[in-house]
């Protein structure tokens, strides 16, 4: 008999920054386990690159270039993924500024870095969300999966942008699922510790993984597979029952 509770299989699956890291992660097993990933990512190269990616490996997906800071963008993303496929069944807010942002000082953080990274990690996942409410709605079903950080509850140092970004989407998460659960639409946040993907890191060296595998109760290396199973879940049938939760999965090195 076949076990139905955890099948995401033909699932519509809007993955924001799919075009590398984390996302690209989330694509391919999305794919892999039968769902129809729409790869919302703004460079071009990658975006074709993860489509080529999955379909070579035999799976399904719709590329839409996206720029989840701009409302028009968005919602043309939403358009044509209504369009080609009828349904958007999950939302994966993936898509942040982080890697490419130098360690350093609050008080020595550029304005305008500071502006584009709220307003990408924010605004962006916020604007996604909006966008997305309606098919949902219209639909009575439908899940979103906010990406927060561990530096959340730890208040890691020499990164306040991001941090006070990935607390934003906490609360966001909490008053989104109060608005949206009489219409049985799921949200739920995931906080994962350091994850080292095909990205380089502007501020990550040796030491600082180190020290940051030394803080877990697991002590090793945080993996891309560690992460997918969680947000496989949250997107599942078998997390049906749970919304307005920040989940870590981070080996331990915080608990919540």
């Amino acid at each position: 008999m076949t076990d139905n509770r955890f099948d995401v299989g033909g699932k519509v699956v809007v993955i924001t920054g799919a075009g590398q890291g984390l996302g690209r992660e989330y694509a391919l097993a999305f794919a892999e386990a039968g769902a129809i990933p729409v790869l919302a990512e703004l460079n071009p190269d990658n975006l074709a690159s993860v489509e080529a990616e999955i379909r070579d490996r035999g799976g399904d997906c719709l590329a839409v270039a996206t720029d989840v800071g701009s409302p028009d963008s968005v919602e043309a993303m939403v358009a044509g993924t209504l369009d080609a496929h009828g349904r958007i069944d999950v939302l994966v807010n993936n898509a942040a500024v982080f890697a490419t942002i130098p360690r350093r000082g609050f008080d020595e953080i550029p304005y305008d870095e500071w502006n584009r990274v709220i307003h990408v990690n924010v605004t962006g996942s916020w604007l996604c969300a909006v966008a997305v409410t309606p098919a949902m709605r219209a639909a009575g079903q439908g899940r979103i999966v906010n990406i927060s950080s561990g530096t959340v509850p730890q208040g890691s140092p020499g990164f306040m942008h991001y941090v006070t970004s990935k607390a934003a989407i906490v609360g966001m998460t909490r008053s989104m699922a109060r608005e949206l659960g009489d219409d049985n639409i799921n949200v739920n946040a995931v906080m994962p510790g350091y994850t080292p993907t095909e990205m380089e890191h502007a501020s990550m060296d040796e030491g600082l993984h180190g020290f940051i595998q030394g803080k877990r109760i697991l002590k090793r290396a945080e993996t891309p597979d560690d992460l997918i199973g969680l947000v496989l879940f949250l997107a599942s049938p078998g997390s049906a029952f749970i919304t307005g939760q920040c989940i870590a999965c981070c080996g331990g090195e915080v608990m919540l």
